[in-house]
């Protein structure tokens, strides 16, 4: 059987992790330990995780030349689709403290693909699944020709905005950028998915992590990226959000935004 062909709209940015002995406060200094460097954001860490769990993945994204996002991706096995967008990569700062937590400090706008963009929008219509973390209204319609149509609440604005209905709808009960209001959609999503950490979330019990947890970043783009194989390759709900939940503890016990190539 051939591979799942998914896609991914979002954005990349370029991340500095860096071990912290603490998070400062005003006025603090804190001084950063094993720095290094990675692509990372919502759609480069779940199109890498789709890649890992086996999927033909396209990324749809905005890169600029100043940092190799493209070559880090594409090593993980993802195909990058990019509009060349002429300033800076959006950088973030990671600071991941002694319990795995990680604090970020974003510096720049996020770069997010348009359907204005010259981009191969038309493959979409053989896609068995697509994941929108983009910003757009309008790709997130073009996206809506896959079979299976996954969104981010942290883009509950576009998805009001497109009119389209989603498969799928996933957001975090602690993340205050992804908090919203049902009402506000014209045509609602197939299921709506609240996740809450080690808690678990709807429909779905959190899994153990398969060695020691190093640090949270990514775990909730994985999941959602499990969510999407899952629906994508046709199970029923509570199996993808089983699938996902150990995509999630998994990426628990990588350091940084998404595993070594």
């Amino acid at each position: 059987m051939p591979p799942l062909r998914i896609a991914v709209i979002g954005h990349v940015e370029w991340v500095t992790f860096a071990s912290a002995p603490f998070v400062p406060r005003a006025g603090e200094i804190v001084h950063l330990a094993e720095p290094f460097e990675q692509p990372g954001g919502g759609g480069a860490v779940s199109a890498a995780a789709l890649a890992r769990l086996g999927a033909d993945v396209t990324l749809f994204t905005a890169l600029a030349t100043d940092v190799p996002a493209r070559e880090s991706l594409e090593a993980l096995g993802v195909r990058v689709v990019a509009a060349s967008r002429p300033a800076p990569q959006t950088r973030v700062l990671a600071l991941i403290d002694p319990a795995g937590e990680r604090t970020l400090f974003v510096v720049g706008e996020n770069a997010h693909p348009t359907a204005d963009d010259p981009l191969p929008w038309d493959e979409l219509d053989g896609m068995d699944g697509a994941y929108f973390t983009g910003r757009d209204p309008r790709t997130l319609a073009l996206a809506r020709r896959a079979r299976v149509l996954v969104v981010t609440a942290r883009r509950f604005g576009s998805l009001a905005a497109s009119g389209v209905h989603a498969d799928a709808l996933v957001g975090s009960a602690g993340d205050p950028g992804e908090q919203f209001d049902l009402a506000d959609l014209s045509n609602q999503p197939g299921h709506v998915i609240v996740t809450d950490g080690a808690a678990g979330g709807t429909g779905y019990t959190a899994a153990p992590p398969p060695g020691p947890e190093v640090d949270t970043y990514g775990a909730g783009d994985a999941f959602v990226a499990g969510v999407t194989f899952g629906l994508a390759a046709g199970w029923d709900m509570p199996s993808a959000l089983a699938f996902a939940a150990e995509s999630a503890a998994e990426w628990l016990t990588f350091r940084g935004a998404i595993p070594a190539a």
